[in-house]
């Protein structure tokens, strides 16, 4: 299977080579020839290939290898797909609302989104999923538990829950709705007039939703403004020129996009007139934030309108636009790159030319070239946006991400929940006791959980290394010794980190609780790059110092 794999990937390889060097008319008969080609290779491997094929299975392999050769986000859509496309592209569905994954063996409810039908039902984060519809999904991929909470609109659907600290089951009647995911997760002041507001989605509507959660948050006395767009992936290009439209006069270019296509070639400027020319505004960035963020951000940094406070970010310079394909499958295709005001693009990673191993690197900073904002100030392609001012982000150990992506902190928080039924009156002061930390560390010794640091996977090449030559006794039995107290680290890792561990617990427990509401008030009195914005804001005369030329 692998060696056709390869063979189909080559061919694909081979007539994308080809049609790039070829005169339009030699294309087209290259592309028809090629195809040919193809289809007579697939029936003759479909007829007489010693083994029973899959020619859809093929296909589909075929397709795979030859976009996985030009970037990540050209992609082939399928009928079967669509709907999970069109969810993530407009963040709109018919179900109960409700995010589902898969920990420790169980799936469980992990996100269900305020005001939407599960939460009003009662659903609780961390409730165990039974059954659905009386059909058992213990045990079943969450992809078909999530299918089955999806469906037509008014329709009923009777979801059964284990919840700890209950006996038995719990069931809900749940009547399904459309469900719109917000953009914008979190607004609020973290000062009498510092706004807040955390972005994660581009999905339509965003520009409306960060629109009036400024209205919101200058009635109530904002007067400086703190736009989080940590992690946030991006999505429309449209979106993005909305939200830039907000800060800066009508008729101002945000991007512009070039591509081979003379229809990829467009400038968007801002349509509607703004909200607020002069807000004192950070932006936060991080190495996550991409696309359509890069977009906000790197257009508000040229026009010298904000301030980009954080971390380098992700540097996606690329646009992508869907086309439809026979059978309702759709093509989303890289189409152009985009360029803000400065004349720049941020594309970090060069697709275009792979190494011999197919391996993608970035653009050398040889080839990086200046560039500067309207007020003079230097910025440079090629690698994301530079924040102007840099807040390294809090990093947490390998071993301290083991036991997050175990999801053993999730599980204890559901724990602690069930056993503590009242729920805290001041999320931003919330802090869990020595007496309820010690009885987590107890309890996490219990657990058994696949993460093995990478020191101990050193440790043991080390011991089959010495255990593979002769007359090593003493070097096998100090490495033994050595790996022996690697593993009894692991087993005490709530107590070798408890700082970050504790702090992670603590956040947990306080979604578990006041959902993202209760869990950005904890994060606002802790978050280093929020207390480093807030502080800035609160010294106008260093800020606007930052946004001139020195």
């Amino acid at each position: 299977m692998h060696s056709r794999k390869l063979k189909i990937e080559i061919l694909a390889l081979a007539i994308l080579v080809g049609l790039a060097f070829a005169s339009p008319a030699e294309r087209y008969f290259d592309i028809a020839k090629s195809l040919d080609i193809y289809a007579s290779l697939l029936k003759e491997v479909n007829e007489y290939y010693v083994d029973e094929v899959n020619p859809k299975k093929l296909i589909d392999i075929s397709i795979s290898g030859m976009l996985d050769r030009l970037d990540p986000y050209t992609d082939y859509i399928s009928k079967e797909n669509a709907e999970a496309f069109s969810i993530q592209t407009t963040g709109q569905y018919a179900g109960i609302g409700a995010l589902v994954g898969r920990l420790n063996g169980k799936t469980v409810v992990t996100n269900p989104y305020v005001g939407f039908p599960a939460y009003q039902a009662g659903i609780h984060v961390g409730d165990e999923l039974i059954s659905i519809d009386g059909k058992e999904v213990q045990g079943k991929p969450t992809g078909e538990s999530s299918a089955l909470l999806k469906g037509s609109p008014k329709t009923e659907v009777l979801v059964e829950v284990k919840r700890y600290g209950e006996t038995g089951t719990l069931k809900f009647k749940i009547v399904r709705e459309k469900i719109k995911i917000n953009n914008v997760t979190y607004q609020g002041l973290i000062d009498k007039n510092i706004g807040f507001i955390k972005l994660d989605e581009f999905t339509p509507g965003a520009g409306r939703e960060v629109a009036e959660a400024i209205t919101k948050l200058k009635a109530q006395g904002a007067e400086k403004l703190i736009l989080d767009l940590r992690d946030n992936p991006g999505g429309s290009l449209y979106e993005a020129v909305n939200i830039a439209g907000l800060f800066i006069p009508k008729g101002k270019e945000v991007v512009s996009t070039k591509g081979k296509s003379t229809d990829s070639n467009k400038t968007y400027s801002t349509l509607n007139a703004q909200l607020d020319l002069h807000i004192p505004l950070i932006i936060l960035t991080s190495n996550g934030t991409a696309s359509a963020s890069e977009i906000v951000a790197g257009s508000l940094q040229d026009y010298d309108r904000a301030l980009l406070l954080g971390q380098r970010t992700f540097g996606k310079g690329l646009v992508q636009t869907t086309r439809p394909l026979p059978y309702d499958a759709q093509l989303k295709v890289t189409t152009a790159k985009y360029y803000i005001p400065s004349g720049r693009c941020i594309q970090a990673i060069d697709y275009a030319h792979r190494k011999s191993d197919g391996s993608v690197s970035k653009f050398a900073d040889s080839v990086k070239k200046e560039f500067k904002t309207k007020k003079g100030r230097k910025v440079y392609d090629d690698a994301g946006l530079d924040p102007d001012i840099e807040a390294k982000d809090e990093e947490i150990s390998q071993a301290v991400a083991g036991v997050v992506s175990s999801g053993l902190i999730f599980d204890y928080a559901s724990r602690y929940c069930g056993e503590n039924k009242t729920v805290p009156t001041n999320f931003a002061t919330f802090s869990l006791s020595e007496e309820a930390y010690q009885k987590f560390a107890l309890w996490i010794k219990t657990e058994q959980y696949e993460f093995i640091p990478e020191i101990e996977k050193k440790a043991d090449e080390l011991l089959a290394s010495a255990q593979a030559k002769k007359n090593n006794d003493q070097l096998v039995e100090s490495v033994s010794k050595l790996k022996d107290r690697i593993k009894q680290s692991r087993h005490n890792v709530a107590q070798l980190f408890k700082t970050d561990i504790k702090k992670l617990l603590e956040q947990e427990i306080v979604f578990h609780y006041g959902m993202m509401n209760g869990q950005m008030e904890y994060q606002i009195a802790r978050d280093g790059q929020i207390l480093e914005a807030r502080k800035l804001l609160s010294d106008l005369a260093t800020y606007y110092k930052l946004l001139s030329v020195n």
